[in-house]
Protein backbone atom coordinates (compact mmCIF):
# COMPACT_ATOMS: atom_id res chain seq x y z
CA UNK A 1 0.00 0.00 0.00
CA UNK A 2 1.58 3.22 -1.27
CA UNK A 3 1.45 6.14 0.94
CA UNK A 4 -0.53 8.22 -1.04
CA UNK A 5 -3.09 5.32 -1.32
CA UNK A 6 -3.27 5.39 2.59
CA UNK A 7 -3.21 9.56 2.41
CA UNK A 8 -6.09 9.12 0.21
CA UNK A 9 -8.14 6.81 2.33
CA UNK A 10 -7.47 8.98 5.61
CA UNK A 11 -8.87 11.71 3.88
CA UNK A 12 -12.15 9.83 2.94
CA UNK A 13 -12.14 8.31 6.18
CA UNK A 14 -12.54 12.12 7.89
CA UNK A 15 -14.78 13.09 4.76
CA UNK A 16 -17.10 10.74 6.02
CA UNK A 17 -16.55 10.24 10.13
CA UNK A 18 -15.58 6.90 9.70
CA UNK A 19 -14.89 4.88 13.16
CA UNK A 20 -11.13 5.03 14.65
CA UNK A 21 -8.96 2.62 12.57
CA UNK A 22 -11.98 2.38 9.42
CA UNK A 23 -9.10 3.83 6.62
CA UNK A 24 -6.93 0.97 7.98
CA UNK A 25 -9.05 -2.05 7.01
CA UNK A 26 -10.39 -0.30 4.09
CA UNK A 27 -6.60 -0.27 3.25
CA UNK A 28 -6.21 -4.16 4.58
CA UNK A 29 -9.15 -4.35 2.09
CA UNK A 30 -7.98 -3.16 -1.00
CA UNK A 31 -4.27 -5.68 -0.23
CA UNK A 32 -7.01 -8.28 -0.35
CA UNK A 33 -7.95 -7.41 -3.27
CA UNK A 34 -5.32 -6.80 -5.24
CA UNK A 35 -3.88 -10.29 -4.01
CA UNK A 36 -6.96 -12.25 -4.93
CA UNK A 37 -5.54 -14.86 -7.38
CA UNK A 38 -9.09 -15.04 -8.75
CA UNK A 39 -8.99 -11.67 -9.96
CA UNK A 40 -12.76 -11.48 -8.57
CA UNK A 41 -12.89 -7.47 -10.29
CA UNK A 42 -11.41 -6.09 -13.09
CA UNK A 43 -9.87 -3.21 -10.98
CA UNK A 44 -7.37 -4.52 -8.41
CA UNK A 45 -4.36 -1.74 -8.31
CA UNK A 46 -5.26 -0.02 -4.88
CA UNK A 47 -4.01 3.19 -6.49
CA UNK A 48 -7.37 2.95 -8.67
CA UNK A 49 -9.34 0.99 -6.25
CA UNK A 50 -9.39 3.74 -3.76
CA UNK A 51 -11.83 5.87 -6.17
CA UNK A 52 -13.43 3.35 -8.28
CA UNK A 53 -14.08 1.23 -5.10
CA UNK A 54 -14.27 2.88 -1.64
CA UNK A 55 -15.23 6.51 -2.73
CA UNK A 56 -17.65 5.34 -5.10
CA UNK A 57 -18.77 2.77 -1.88
CA UNK A 58 -18.82 5.20 0.71
CA UNK A 59 -20.62 7.92 -1.19
CA UNK A 60 -24.09 6.33 -0.45
CA UNK A 61 -23.24 7.85 3.37
CA UNK A 62 -24.37 10.91 2.44
CA UNK A 63 -27.45 9.45 2.55
CA UNK A 64 -29.65 9.60 5.56
CA UNK A 65 -30.90 5.73 5.47
CA UNK A 66 -27.65 4.29 4.57
CA UNK A 67 -26.44 6.26 7.78
CA UNK A 68 -29.41 5.00 9.85
CA UNK A 69 -29.80 1.37 8.82
CA UNK A 70 -28.87 -1.78 10.71
CA UNK A 71 -29.76 -4.37 8.40
CA UNK A 72 -28.10 -3.95 5.15
CA UNK A 73 -28.28 -6.74 2.04
CA UNK A 74 -25.71 -5.94 -0.18
CA UNK A 75 -26.96 -7.74 -3.52
CA UNK A 76 -24.26 -9.43 -6.07
CA UNK A 77 -21.28 -7.96 -3.61
CA UNK A 78 -18.76 -9.76 -5.80
CA UNK A 79 -15.27 -8.53 -4.62
CA UNK A 80 -16.75 -6.51 -1.64
CA UNK A 81 -18.27 -3.58 -2.62
CA UNK A 82 -19.91 -1.49 -1.23
CA UNK A 83 -20.70 -4.22 1.07
CA UNK A 84 -17.61 -4.79 3.09
CA UNK A 85 -17.26 -0.78 2.79
CA UNK A 86 -20.12 -0.22 4.62
CA UNK A 87 -19.14 -2.59 7.41
CA UNK A 88 -16.02 -1.19 7.84
CA UNK A 89 -18.08 2.23 8.09
CA UNK A 90 -21.31 1.18 10.16
CA UNK A 91 -19.50 -1.17 12.44
CA UNK A 92 -23.45 -1.27 14.26
CA UNK A 93 -25.05 -2.52 11.24
CA UNK A 94 -25.32 -6.50 10.70
CA UNK A 95 -24.44 -6.46 6.83
CA UNK A 96 -25.37 -9.57 4.62
CA UNK A 97 -23.24 -10.15 1.53
CA UNK A 98 -25.21 -11.96 -0.52
CA UNK A 99 -23.14 -13.34 -3.83
CA UNK A 100 -24.51 -16.39 -6.28
CA UNK A 101 -21.26 -16.98 -6.90
CA UNK A 102 -18.78 -19.65 -4.83
CA UNK A 103 -15.62 -18.58 -5.32
CA UNK A 104 -16.56 -15.20 -4.74
CA UNK A 105 -18.14 -16.17 -1.37
CA UNK A 106 -15.50 -18.01 -0.17
CA UNK A 107 -13.39 -14.58 -1.05
CA UNK A 108 -15.71 -12.47 0.57
CA UNK A 109 -15.81 -14.95 3.89
CA UNK A 110 -11.73 -14.75 4.20
CA UNK A 111 -11.86 -10.92 4.36
CA UNK A 112 -14.37 -10.61 6.71
CA UNK A 113 -12.30 -12.74 9.01
CA UNK A 114 -9.26 -11.40 8.10
CA UNK A 115 -10.37 -7.73 8.61
CA UNK A 116 -12.41 -9.08 11.82
CA UNK A 117 -15.85 -8.17 10.78
CA UNK A 118 -18.16 -9.64 12.87
CA UNK A 119 -21.08 -7.82 11.73
CA UNK A 120 -20.93 -9.61 8.65
CA UNK A 121 -22.63 -12.01 6.97
CA UNK A 122 -21.99 -14.13 3.69
CA UNK A 123 -24.94 -15.76 1.58
CA UNK A 124 -23.95 -17.87 -0.87
CA UNK A 125 -27.60 -17.62 -2.70
CA UNK A 126 -29.44 -16.28 -5.64
CA UNK A 127 -31.21 -12.56 -4.24
CA UNK A 128 -34.57 -13.88 -5.77
CA UNK A 129 -33.80 -17.56 -3.88
CA UNK A 130 -32.76 -16.00 -0.34
CA UNK A 131 -36.10 -16.86 1.70
CA UNK A 132 -34.32 -16.28 4.72
CA UNK A 133 -33.57 -12.71 3.81
CA UNK A 134 -37.67 -11.79 2.86
CA UNK A 135 -38.73 -9.18 5.11
CA UNK A 136 -35.76 -8.29 6.96
CA UNK A 137 -33.88 -5.21 6.06
CA UNK A 138 -34.22 -1.43 6.26
CA UNK A 139 -31.69 -0.99 3.46
CA UNK A 140 -31.00 -2.94 0.30
CA UNK A 141 -27.63 -2.00 -1.34
CA UNK A 142 -27.24 -2.54 -5.30
CA UNK A 143 -24.22 -1.64 -7.14
CA UNK A 144 -23.19 -2.92 -10.73
CA UNK A 145 -25.85 -5.99 -10.50
CA UNK A 146 -28.61 -5.40 -13.24
CA UNK A 147 -31.10 -2.86 -14.87
CA UNK A 148 -33.32 -0.87 -12.21
CA UNK A 149 -36.63 -3.06 -12.83
CA UNK A 150 -34.84 -6.28 -11.53
CA UNK A 151 -32.73 -4.67 -8.98
CA UNK A 152 -36.50 -2.99 -7.57
CA UNK A 153 -37.75 -6.70 -7.81
CA UNK A 154 -34.58 -8.19 -5.91
CA UNK A 155 -34.83 -6.04 -3.05
CA UNK A 156 -38.66 -5.40 -2.52
CA UNK A 157 -39.26 -8.69 -1.53
CA UNK A 158 -36.00 -8.25 1.48
CA UNK A 159 -37.06 -5.15 2.52
CA UNK A 160 -39.25 -4.30 5.81
CA UNK A 161 -41.34 -1.55 5.89
CA UNK A 162 -40.16 1.63 5.16
CA UNK A 163 -36.49 0.30 4.28
CA UNK A 164 -35.07 1.80 1.18
CA UNK A 165 -33.76 0.81 -1.44
CA UNK A 166 -30.50 2.23 -3.12
CA UNK A 167 -28.67 0.97 -6.09
CA UNK A 168 -25.56 2.69 -7.78
CA UNK A 169 -25.85 3.88 -11.48
CA UNK A 170 -24.30 5.47 -14.15
CA UNK A 171 -25.31 7.82 -16.57
CA UNK A 172 -29.15 8.63 -16.49
CA UNK A 173 -31.55 6.71 -18.50
CA UNK A 174 -35.16 7.94 -19.11
CA UNK A 175 -36.51 4.25 -20.24
CA UNK A 176 -34.68 2.48 -17.52
CA UNK A 177 -36.16 4.73 -14.92
CA UNK A 178 -39.19 4.88 -15.74
CA UNK A 179 -38.96 1.11 -15.88
CA UNK A 180 -37.79 1.04 -12.02
CA UNK A 181 -40.59 3.52 -11.39
CA UNK A 182 -43.18 0.89 -13.14
CA UNK A 183 -41.12 -2.12 -11.14
CA UNK A 184 -41.66 0.24 -7.80
CA UNK A 185 -45.28 0.70 -8.32
CA UNK A 186 -46.19 -2.67 -8.88
CA UNK A 187 -44.08 -3.89 -5.65
CA UNK A 188 -45.12 -2.14 -3.14
CA UNK A 189 -41.86 0.82 -3.76
CA UNK A 190 -42.83 4.60 -3.47
CA UNK A 191 -41.60 7.22 -5.61
CA UNK A 192 -38.03 6.99 -6.55
CA UNK A 193 -34.88 9.72 -6.22
CA UNK A 194 -32.20 9.88 -8.52
CA UNK A 195 -29.25 11.51 -7.16
CA UNK A 196 -26.22 12.60 -9.09
CA UNK A 197 -23.21 11.88 -6.70
CA UNK A 198 -19.48 12.70 -7.21
CA UNK A 199 -17.89 10.38 -4.99
CA UNK A 200 -14.03 11.20 -6.43
CA UNK A 201 -12.74 14.11 -8.79
CA UNK A 202 -13.28 13.28 -11.99
CA UNK A 203 -16.43 10.80 -11.82
CA UNK A 204 -18.57 11.65 -14.51
CA UNK A 205 -22.32 10.57 -14.78
CA UNK A 206 -23.01 8.61 -11.53
CA UNK A 207 -25.97 8.55 -9.86
CA UNK A 208 -28.00 7.24 -6.61
CA UNK A 209 -31.55 5.56 -6.97
CA UNK A 210 -32.95 5.41 -4.02
CA UNK A 211 -36.74 3.86 -3.45
CA UNK A 212 -39.00 3.19 -0.07
CA UNK A 213 -41.15 0.49 0.74
CA UNK A 214 -44.51 1.59 1.31
CA UNK A 215 -46.53 -1.44 1.10
CA UNK A 216 -46.29 -5.07 1.24
CA UNK A 217 -44.59 -7.08 -1.41
CA UNK A 218 -48.04 -8.27 -3.61
CA UNK A 219 -48.17 -12.02 -3.95
CA UNK A 220 -45.95 -13.83 -6.47
CA UNK A 221 -43.13 -12.38 -5.51
CA UNK A 222 -40.39 -13.21 -5.68
CA UNK A 223 -40.53 -14.72 -9.00
CA UNK A 224 -38.66 -17.93 -9.01
CA UNK A 225 -35.16 -17.93 -10.19
CA UNK A 226 -33.66 -16.21 -13.15
CA UNK A 227 -37.64 -14.66 -14.20
CA UNK A 228 -36.62 -11.07 -13.48
CA UNK A 229 -34.02 -10.65 -15.90
CA UNK A 230 -35.81 -13.02 -18.73
CA UNK A 231 -38.89 -10.80 -17.74
CA UNK A 232 -38.52 -7.93 -16.25
CA UNK A 233 -41.49 -5.19 -15.15
CA UNK A 234 -41.58 -2.63 -18.09
CA UNK A 235 -43.21 0.96 -17.95
CA UNK A 236 -45.44 -0.17 -21.44
CA UNK A 237 -46.21 -3.39 -19.76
Amino acid sequence: MSAEVAARLTRLAARYELPAGADGLLAALLDLVAAEPAAITAVRDPAEGVDVHVADSLVALDVPAVRAAHRIADLGSGGGFPGLALAIALPAAHVALVESVGRKCAFLAGAATSLGLANVEVVNARAEAWEEGLGAHDLVAARALAPLPVVVEYAAPLLAPGGVLVAWKGRSDPAEEADGRAAAAALGMGESATIPVEPFAGSRDRHLYLSSKVSPTPAGYPRRTGIARKRPIRASG
